[in-house]
């Protein structure tokens, strides 16, 4: 083997070497970045409230459906939520319910919600309201 032949190869070698290690790199970063973004789960501390009285009154017409055990207006409510956002406490899966809170001139569900937590679906532990389809919660307060 010639001497230009000996150092094109070992050019390559050394490129390919620093294309590994970059890809390497990448992955590792990307990884600490990703984990260190997870979202903590928030206690009811941490969370903003509104009050009963600061909801949409289609709100607190939810809030009595709730307690009164229903009807409610769609099918999906009273369905499991599963808080895959992690904004709201930790808890078993089925501990939350959500319930759509109608927004006037809107012939589809809209993005208003309560989402109430509790083993008991008409006297829930606490409930929290939505008006950007589970972007942000607050704890309602009486």
């Amino acid at each position: 083997m010639d001497l230009k032949r000996i150092r094109a190869n070992s050019r390559r070698v050394k490129w390919v070497l620093g294309l590994v290690m970059a890809v390497a790199l990448t992955g590792t970063l990307s990884t600490l970045l990703v984990q260190a973004r997870a979202p903590v789960p928030p206690s009811d501390a941490a969370i903003a409230s509104v009050t009963w009285s600061g909801l949409p009154p289609q709100g607190r017409q939810v809030m009595e459906q709730i307690r009164e055990g229903g009807p409610f207006r769609y099918e999906k409510d009273g369905t499991v939520f599963g808080n895959r956002e992690r904004l709201l406490p930790g808890q078993k899966r089925g501990f939350y319910r959500e319930y759509t809170v109608p927004t006037p001139g809107l012939s589809h569900r809209g993005a208003r919600r309560i989402v109430c937590g509790g083993m008991k679906p008409r006297d829930p532990d606490a409930c929290y309201y939505t008006e950007d389809h589970y972007s942000s919660f607050r704890l309602i307060v009486q």
